[in-house]
């Protein structure tokens, strides 16, 4: 009888580890493991330092375009046997060594290496389920076209993905590999069309998102496009391309738009940009397009120029501005908005000379302009010459746009007015351009400034805002200030929320001299 009771306790205990074991098991199946099946291969990733957020860095999302395929649109990435490593970033695009400048500290800039034309990848942060279906969030540097990666620190993933979001982000083609025309590229192209690879690399991405996000847990229906400066201007164009539609159903543009010429950027037209191709041709000694493929990357960087969006026919078939007046471009819901301080001036004239300029410019209308530009001392002038270079470069396109969205899509407005705190050195550059980014990601770890408490509140509600635009288009939420839509009508609301030290939704600030600059730009 002993060794039968012994033998039943012993069956009893199997049972139960056994039934513990498949607990365990259940629970654990719909776990993002180690290892996934994504379209070309296995994948393995690395864990955050909390364990909860897995993360696939360096993924290929197209073929290297190196060779033969510079200047070609992105191509499917090869298949790979085994499992590949995604532990690590892969290499940034092709550009300068990032160096910092002004408020732009290394925070801001991609690593020094790896820095290659071989850049199409992309990185994933989740902490889904397989079965999940979480929203998707896609990031798009900025840089001004010409240079940024997904690898600068600020625009790490772990924390927004740890609110329930799939965070991803992307690399594209910047500078001269990323949107030189030529007419013999054109002519090549099954598009007749050449210059906006970095569009194109976009593009390609959310196909790859598309395709592959839900075997991370995500929804591949629920997809948030969104960048700042030159990622916000790419925004602007994937709304207003026909071959956005259906790969995206939200946008957010932190701080620019093309939709008003400024003086740093400006989409171009594809003649234009061909005869720019044409030059940088001669310059390198190159008569076909296989010797200009074959011209060293370095060599290609000395005549880098100014490259940026071409008005091509095909990704942008009329110019941007055409396309949002005939109310042609995709109807999504919309966050954008501009920071107080963000400008770039490269001298600052003193007060006799910025008002000389205003009459020569504006003419009869020099008073009116100097009554939202005063100059009446050199340091207010200096000040006028600041709020100027925001507004025609950052500011004046995020109003233009948010007006022509909202008649069909919901828009809400911000200001980001915070003044960073700084040292000595910093200081002077207030709520500067890209300021807003370790706010919005809550990474504010990443920069190291004097934060305040106030700081780690307002990243707290700039990026449950975002996180809830993220998930169903509006960004408010339980808890959260009420955010009320931005209407141009019968009834405007002409109203933005002011995100500061005390956040509030309020007037628009600045709006009369932002009409005053509509009506001299003709628009």
């Amino acid at each position: 009888m002993k060794k039968l009771f012994i033998l039943a306790v012993c069956l009893g205990l199997a049972g139960i580890s056994f039934l513990f074991y498949s607990f365990k098991l259940k629970k654990a199946a719909g776990k993002i493991s180690d290892t996934i099946q994504i379209e070309t291969g296995l994948i393995s990733d690395v864990k955050s330092n909390s364990g909860d957020v897995i993360a696939f860095k360096g993924i290929p999302f197209a073929a290297p375009p190196v060779g033969e395929l510079r200047w070609k649109a992105p191509q499917p990435a090869k298949a790979w046997q085994g499992i590949k490593k995604c532990n690590a970033f892969g290499p940034s695009p092709m550009q300068a060594k990032p160096v910092p400048f002004m408020v732009y500290t290394s925070e801001f800039l991609i690593p020094e290496t790896p820095i290659s034309e071989d850049c199409l990848y992309l990185n994933v942060w989740t902490k889904a389920k397989k079965s999940e279906k979480k929203p998707v969030f896609v990031w798009i540097y900025g840089g001004g076209f010409t240079s940024g990666g997904a690898a600068v620190p600020i625009y790490d993933g772990e924390a927004m993905a740890k609110k329930g979001i799939i965070f991803v982000s992307i690399n594209y083609r910047v500078g001269v590999f990323g949107f030189l025309a030529h007419p013999k590229l054109t002519k090549e192209s099954p598009d007749h069309a050449s210059g906006n690879y970095g569009l194109l690399d976009q593009i390609a991405a959310l196909k790859w998102i598309k395709r592959n996000i839900a075997a991370f847990g995500g929804d591949p229906d629920n997809v948030t496009i969104a960048g700042q400066s030159a990622g916000s201007m790419s925004v602007n164009c994937l709304v207003a391309s026909p071959l956005g539609k259906g790969l995206f159903n939200k946008a957010i543009a932190e701080s620019g738009s093309l939709l008003i010429s400024n003086p740093l950027i400006k989409a171009n037209d594809l003649q234009s940009a061909e005869q720019q191709g044409l030059k940088l041709a001669e310059s390198v000694h190159a008569t076909s397009l296989n010797e200009l493929r074959n011209v060293p990357a370095s060599e290609l960087m000395k005549f880098q120029g100014r490259y940026s969006p071409i008005v091509d026919g095909y990704i942008l078939p009329e110019p941007i501005p055409d396309i949002y007046a005939a109310g042609k471009q995709n109807n999504v819901p919309l966050i954008t908005g501009w920071n107080e301080d963000e400008a770039f001036v490269s001298g600052f004239k003193k007060k006799d000379a910025f008002i000389q300029q205003a009459k020569e410019q504006y003419g009869a209308d020099a008073d009116n302009f100097l009554k939202y530009f005063p100059a009446s001392t050199d340091e207010e002038a200096a000040r006028s010459q600041i709020k100027l270079s925001r507004d025609m470069i950052f500011a004046l396109s995020g109003y233009k746009w948010a007006a022509v969205q909202s008649s069909k899509s919901p828009v809400y407005v911000y200001n980001f007015d915070r003044k960073l705190p700084a040292t000595a050195d910093y200081v002077k550059y207030g709520a500067f351009h890209t300021g807003e980014v370790a706010y919005v990601m809550d990474n504010l770890k990443f920069l190291h400034r004097p934060w305040e408490p106030a700081d780690f509140k307002l990243a707290d509600l700039m990026s449950a805002y975002w996180v809830n635009f993220i998930t169903n288009g509006n960004p408010n939420g339980k808890g959260l200030p009420l955010w009320p839509q931005y209407k141009i009508d019968s009834h405007s609301n002409y109203k933005a929320m002011i995100f500061d030290k005390s956040s509030m939704y309020n007037e628009l600030p600045d709006k009369a001299e932002l009409d005053f600059l509509l009506s001299k730009a003709g628009q």
